[in-house]
């Protein structure tokens, strides 16, 4: 079986010209790099935004299992299939991050036959957005240390500085440091840490600026620490916006490539689906739907994390109306949360199916609850038995989705036409009527509450003594009209990982709040969320290496 890097390397692709022809784009309004990837301009959205939006859909998934789910490669595969029938589509995706590349999860530019490319060059350096956020959120930290050395006008206390250095690499001796050692000329000594890139706030401010003087805005708000009379500030108080917004001027135009069967795609911005929203940029999104007739585009982890947060921030936040939501299933999914161990998910078992549905079930009842049309895939493996299928089908039916299964990994757009053929179906013949969960005006604490207990199941919410002394702050600074951005395990609808299936009835504790106030929400951490990754004892990156003409071989 060949590995989805043979399948990338394998595929014939067409100069980024030819695919922003197809996209309409003229190539006045592309700035390329190299022969298959493009920045697309601003000015190029300016003489199309009066245009009529296209139908958005959202790609969302159950809880992730150890045994994958796909719902890149769903996403992927949709839009070759619509392509395949006719109709104008885009995909939009998230930038991969180096830190799962050489460390657990792999790449993210999708598998199979339903991949974007160049998948190589997509999965490591791209077009350098990523590191231009580094540098961005590096050069504030450099400037706060420099400003309490050369005299402190702020008033900065150190011991209340929050905002951290980043690395697009999983490096947990990173996580807690001291720095400003070595005497007066290296600066004042304190405690300081690492977190990965996608974690910082810049990468979820980049992907919710709508423009260079949005992006500035978002940033100058940014609060990098309180003075020693608890007072915030910002990243305008210490002069950092605008050099930061320089360095990041070419990063915010959203990048062009192509899928395996040479339709445009565009990817761009990465953010954590924990510590952020974990939804590619708003300006990729709204470019995507004025160019096509349908854009497809996914949300980070099961749609508990991903989807409420695309449904409650980004779409909030940028005026967004989903026509329909795409949750995407596997007969293993199902059945690990059914308590099948992992070894045996490819044994027929139609009663742990039955027993773990529930899992699907949840999900099925949250999206509902937003009021967008809901069609179910079932990312096809050859091990699901006809029996397992129709469990899954009815149970679907029943609940009023839509169901189809889905062959893209195999068979590319050839294998999503099924479910393509449901998507257009539901959007035509089933209105959205798209809200978001709680309004504005509700307060922080009833919003976490909102979240935790209607769309996880939980029964009561508690929170830690430091978490109830940031909502009073929150309040002090006027910040309590912002979302919520719940940060909690993907593995689980609770705050527990090893809770499978549907828990209900259970307590969830904040631990801490977090102020994302460039970005404009709270950050609510149940329980501890890594925001700077590990190495696993056998990181992907022992795979991965160069023969001697420059082929890649291991990336996955």
């Amino acid at each position: 079986m060949k590995t989805d890097l043979q399948i990338a390397q394998e595929c014939t692709m067409e100069r980024i010209e030819k695919i922003a022809e197809k996209a309409g784009i003229p190539e006045e309004y592309i700035e390329c790099y190299g022969k298959y990837k493009a920045k697309i301009s601003d000015e190029y959205y300016n003489s199309i935004k009066d245009k009529k939006d296209g139908k958005l859909i959202l790609v969302t998934a159950v809880n992730p299992t150890p045994a994958g789910e796909g719902k890149t490669t769903i996403t992927i595969g949709l839009s070759q299939a619509l392509n395949k029938m006719g109709k104008k589509t885009m995909v939009a995706l998230r930038e991969p991050s180096l830190g799962p590349c050489f460390g657990v999860k792999g790449g993210a530019a999708g598998g199979g036959y339903a991949q974007v490319v160049p998948m190589e060059d997509i999965n490591l350096h791209f077009t350098g957005d990523i590191h231009a956020m580094t540098t961005a959120n590096n050069l504030l930290s450099a400037m706060i240390d420099n400003h309490i050395q050369q005299g402190n006008e702020c008033n900065i206390d150190p011991r209340k500085i929050v905002w951290k250095r980043v690395l697009d690499m999983n490096d947990r001796a990173l996580r807690d440091i001291v720095i400003g050692l070595g005497g007066k000329p290296n600066g004042v000594p304190r405690e300081d840490g690492f977190q990965i890139t996608v974690a910082s706030e810049v990468m979820a401010i980049f992907c919710l600026a709508e423009s260079l003087k949005d992006l500035k805005d978002k940033l100058g708000k940014i609060i990098i620490g309180y003075t020693y009379d608890d007072k915030p500030v910002t990243a305008k108080d210490i002069g950092a916006d605008g050099a930061m917004t320089v360095l990041l001027k070419d990063a915010v135009k959203p990048n062009l490539v192509q899928t395996l069967d040479n339709q445009p795609a565009l990817i761009h911005g990465g953010p954590f689906a924990n510590i952020a929203h974990g939804c590619n940029s708003v300006k990729a999104t709204k470019l995507g739907l004025k160019m096509a007739d349908y854009l497809v585009t996914e949300a980070g982890f099961g749609a508990d994390l991903g989807a409420e947060k695309f449904f409650d921030i980004k779409c909030r936040k940028a005026g967004l109306k989903p026509d329909a939501v795409v949750l995407v299933a596997t007969v293993r999914a199902l059945k690990y949360n059914g308590g099948v161990p992992k070894a045996e998910l490819n044994n027929e078992n139609v009663e742990a199916v039955k027993k773990g549905i529930v899992n699907l079930e949840k999900h099925i009842e949250n999206l509902q609850k937003y009021g967008v049309p809901v069609v179910v895939t079932l990312n096809n493996f050859v091990f699901d038995t006809e029996a397992e299928i129709n469990v899954v089908k009815e149970k679907c039916e029943e609940m009023g989705a839509t169901f189809a299964i889905a062959k893209v990994w195999e068979k590319g757009g050839e294998g999503g036409l099924e479910l393509a053929e449901k998507v257009i179906e539901t959007i035509e013949t089933k209105e959205s009527k798209f809200h978001t969960l709680y309004d504005d005006d509700l307060s922080i604490e009833e919003k976490i509450n909102k979240v935790c207990k209607e769309i996880y199941g939980a029964g009561s919410v508690a929170f830690s003594a430091k978490a109830r002394k940031t909502l009073k702050q929150i309040d002090e600074i006027g910040l309590g009209k912002f979302p919520v951005c719940i940060a909690k395990t993907q593995y689980s609808l609770s705050d527990n990982p090893s809770l499978l299936g549907r828990p209900e009835g259970f307590e969830v504790t904040v631990q801490e709040l977090r102020i994302s106030a460039g970005a404009g929400f709270i950050v609510a951490l149940l329980g501890d969320i890594m925001t700077m990754p590990g190495l696993p004892k056998k990181p992907a990156a022992l795979n991965i290496d160069i023969d001697d003409k420059g082929n890649i071989v291991g990336l996955f």
